[in-house]
């Protein structure tokens, strides 16, 4: 086992202290927690030779110089959902630092440079707007987001500004017009298939699309035991009909997932009927056509029981992902790799959204999946081993190999 496999995981384990909540893992865009966290990641790119920086949005970026002009981008990201694991997001940004602090401990150069990036926000806890940081990157981040504030109040502007970022020069972190090898991300698998299989790692293949909603239904709030129940206009009863809808609709459709994650009521008091239910929709489908059509399905159907149970509904788009197809060059690359390594390579599609998918749009993308234990993930169980974290250490640096030769 080599040392760099165990300082992977055991950085990991020193970020999951950088949390805004004792006691879980909950480390939210431009917060302290991930204040803390960059202080960390750049000691370790520093140490891996590389010049470090962090840019206007709040994504931390070290450039380890090659012989060529060109670059190759590594990375995942540093954020995370409350009451996170350890691995989702920083095994990827730690392990492409191991892979850099190889070729820096060897003196070697390559052809091109390598760019590890540390996204500031992928999961979208904070403000409820997925990938802010890959979306900068790619010269697609929105300024109308600079608006959206948090439960705090905050307005996604001032946080960066108090975060030492300028949010008037977002658009100076794109690097749309740069001279792109690629984008490669390693992450844990988030699923089973690889445990099941016996297998280390394995190549994505594919990134299924993704919709996400915010519905809105409002009623009218009453005294729960004076309000007859033919009189009532219950938010929460529709919010509940269109749960269960949701589930019964994605569950005769194959390949498709779709979850309801979030739902808040008003006033939320034992004895007061709910007045405003506000829920999210999330629909995922590797076919992009049937994604669209059971998203505007379901929504009809939304829209159907506001008007039989007299309620108000209100609709927003919060996001909106095309499915991503990998770079064919990249997966050809990252397979070889895997087999030069005496491992068996299996391509997956992952259905996870990842920074992957806004790169998609500036350049190549390639991802490589480690196994999880039991496929858990956004959760304090997630867990890999040091001997998977070998495996994909290895596979990396061998692809950076076959990159070069290239």
């Amino acid at each position: 086992m080599t040392t760099l496999s165990r300082i992977v995981i055991e950085r990991c384990h020193y970020l999951a202290e950088c949390t805004d909540e004792p006691g879980v893992i909950t480390r939210p865009f431009a917060s302290d927690a991930m204040r803390r966290a960059h202080e960390l990641v750049k000691d370790w790119m520093g140490e891996a030779g590389m010049t470090v920086a962090r840019d206007n949005v709040g994504n931390l970026r070290g450039r380890y110089q090659g012989l060529g002009e060109r670059t190759l981008l590594l990375g995942s990201h540093l954020d995370s959902v409350r009451d996170a694991g350890k691995y989702d997001g920083p095994l990827g940004v730690i392990t492409a630092i191991a892979a850099v602090q190889r070729l820096h401990d060897e003196g070697r150069r390559l052809p091109f440079a390598i760019e590890v990036i540390a996204f500031a926000d992928e999961e979208g806890l904070r403000y409820g707007s997925t990938y802010l940081g890959s979306r900068a990157v790619a010269g697609r981040f929105d300024a109308r987001d600079l608006q959206r504030v948090d439960a705090d109040g905050i307005a996604m502007g001032d946080a960066i500004r108090a975060f030492d970022g300028d949010p008037d020069r977002i658009a100076e972190d794109s690097l749309a017009g740069r001279e792109l090898l690629g984008y490669v991300e390693v992450h844990i698998e988030q699923g089973p298939v690889l445990e099941a299989r016996g297998l280390p790692v394995a190549v994505v293949s594919a990134i299924a699309g993704q919709s996400r909603s915010e519905i809105e239904l409002t009623g009218m709030s009453g005294h729960a035991g004076t309000v007859p129940m033919d009189g009532r206009r219950d938010a929460l009863a529709g919010a509940a009909e269109l749960v269960l809808a949701v589930e019964a609709a994605a569950a005769t459709q194959a390949g498709m997932v779709a979850t309801v994650g979030k739902l808040s009521v008003e006033p939320g008091v034992a004895n007061v009927i709910p007045g405003r239910a506000l829920l999210t929709l999330d629909a995922r489908h590797p076919d992009d056509r049937v994604r669209v059509e059971f998203v505007e399905a379901m929504l009809a159907r939304a829209r159907d029981l506001a008007r039989r149970r007299r309620l108000s509904i209100e609709v927003r788009s919060i996001s909106e992902n095309a499915a991503v197809r990998c770079s064919p060059r990249l997966v050809a690359l990252l397979s070889q790799a895997i087999k030069g390594l005496g491992q068996r390579p299996l391509e997956l599609a992952s259905g996870a959204g990842h920074d992957a998918v806004v790169m998609s749009a500036l350049t190549d993308v390639g991802m490589l999946f480690v196994r999880c234990k039991g496929g858990v993930s956004h959760n304090p169980a997630e867990s890999v081993t040091t001997e998977d974290v070998e495996v994909a250490l290895d596979v990396l640096s061998r692809f950076l190999e076959l990159l070069a030769k290239r």
